[in-house]
C-alpha cells in the first residue's frame, strides 16, 4: 500500500566537530558532509528503502539544491510528481553540528517548504486518496498540516503526525484527530511544559497529552527505545545496544520504518519493535538518509543482533 508523506525537503550541511564553538569563537572541524534531508524527505526515503511505495508532496527552491533533492528522491524510488519548485525562493537548508559524543544540534531554514499550502492538496487529491497512510511533520505551515489531517479524516486514511520541530502553537484538537502522534522526549517537554528527566516524568507528561484525547501516543526515547500509550495501556519497547556514530535522523528513520511496517500489514506492537531496531541501526553510520538500511541490509543486521 502507498504511503503519502506531506512535508519538508531540506539539504543537510553537516559539520563533525569535537566541540561546538562558543559566541565569537572559531574552531576547525574534523569533517564536513552534505546530504539530502528534511524530516519529510527523510521519512519518505526510509520507508522507500524498506520497500514501501511512497508519494512525496513538498516544495523546493529554484537553486542547485533543488535538482539534487529531486535526483535523490528518484534514486531511492520516491515519487516526485508533487514535489515542485518555487520561483525566487531558496530550498530549505539545515546546518547540523555533530559533536564528539555523537549528539547533534540543528538549525532549520525552511525556505520553499513554507510555500506548501492547503490549496496544493487539491492538485494531489486523486493520488492521496489511494494512499494507506499520511505522514506529517511541522516543517511546513501549520494550516497545511491541519488541512492534510482533515483530508485524511474525510477519506478514511490513517494519519501519523510527528510534531517536530515542536511548537506550542500546535492545536491539540487536530493532534487528537490523528491516528498516531509521535514526539521525542524534547518535543514532549515543549508540548506539555512538563519535565522529562526520568521514566516517571516522561510517563506523566505523556499521560497529560493522552488525557486530551490522543488515540496512539508514541514517544521515541533514543537509546532507551520507545513508549507506546493508548487508552489505559502502556508499553515500553527497548532498543538494542549499539555504538553510536551519528544520531542525526534516527527519529525519522523510526517513523519511516514504522509506517512501512504498518503499510505492509504488520501490527502496531511488532512495527514498533522493528522501528526501534531500525533507528538503532541508523545511528551506527554517518549522515541521515545515507545511514538508513535497505530491507536486505536491515534483515542482515537484525540476524546478528
Amino acid at each position: 500500500m502507498k504511503i503519502a508523506v506531506i512535508g519538508s525537503v531540506m539539504v543537510d550541511l553537516i559539520a563533525y566537530t569535537d566541540t561546538v564553538p562558543k559566541a565569537g569563537e572559531t574552531l576547525v572541524a574534523k569533517e564536513f558532509a552534505m546530504g539530502c534531508g528534511g524530516k519529510g524527505a527523510n521519512q519518505a526515503v526510509a520507508a522507500s528503502k524498506l520497500g514501501a511505495e511512497v508519494l512525496m508532496m513538498g516544495r523546493v527552491g529554484d537553486d542547485a539544491f533543488a535538482e539534487n533533492s529531486l535526483a535523490n528522491f528518484e534514486k531511492y524510488g520516491v515519487s516526485t510528481k508533487h514535489v515542485t519548485k518555487v520561483p525566487g525562493v531558496s530550498s530549505g537548508v539545515a546546518p547540523i553540528w555533530v559533536d564528539a559524543d555523537s549528539q547533534n544540534r540543528i538549525l532549520i531554514i525552511p525556505g520553499a517548504n513554507m510555500h506548501l499550502l492547503p490549496a496544493d492538496l487539491d492538485a494531489a487529491a486523486d493520488e492521496l486518496k489511494q494512499c494507506s497512510m499520511i505522514i506529517l511533520q511541522l516543517e511546513i505551515p501549520l494550516e497545511t498540516v491541519y488541512a492534510a489531517i482533515e483530508f485524511g479524516n474525510s477519506n478514511g486514511i490513517p494519519v501519523l503526525l510527528n510534531p517536530a520541530p515542536a511548537s506550542t502553537e500546535l492545536d491539540i484538537d487536530y493532534a487528537c484527530r490523528c491516528d498516531y502522534f509521535v514526539p521525542n522526549e524534547t518535543e514532549l517537554e515543549i508540548l506539555t511544559g512538563m519535565p522529562v528527566g526520568n521514566d516517571d516524568e516522561i510517563a506523566a507528561a505523556a499521560s497529560s497529552l493522552l488525557a486530551k484525547g490522543l488515540k496512539n501516543l508514541i514517544v521515541t526515547l533514543g537509546d532507551k527505545g520507545a513508549l507506546w500509550m493508548h487508552g489505559s495501556e502502556r508499553q515500553h519497547v527497548s532498543a538494542p545496544t549499539v555504538s553510536a556514530v551519528d544520531t542525526t535522523g534516527a527519529g525519522d528513520g523510526f517513523i519511516g520504518c514504522f509506517a512501512a511496517e504498518l503499510a505492509a500489514g504488520t501490527d502496531v506492537a511488532a512495527a514498533l519493535g522493528r522501528a526501534v531496531s531500525y533507528a538503532s541501526h541508523s545511528v551506527t553510520g554517518k549522515g541521515t538518509q545515507t545511514s538508513y538500511a535497505t530491507a536486505e541490509e536491515f534483515a542482515q543486521w537484525q540476524s546478528s543482533h
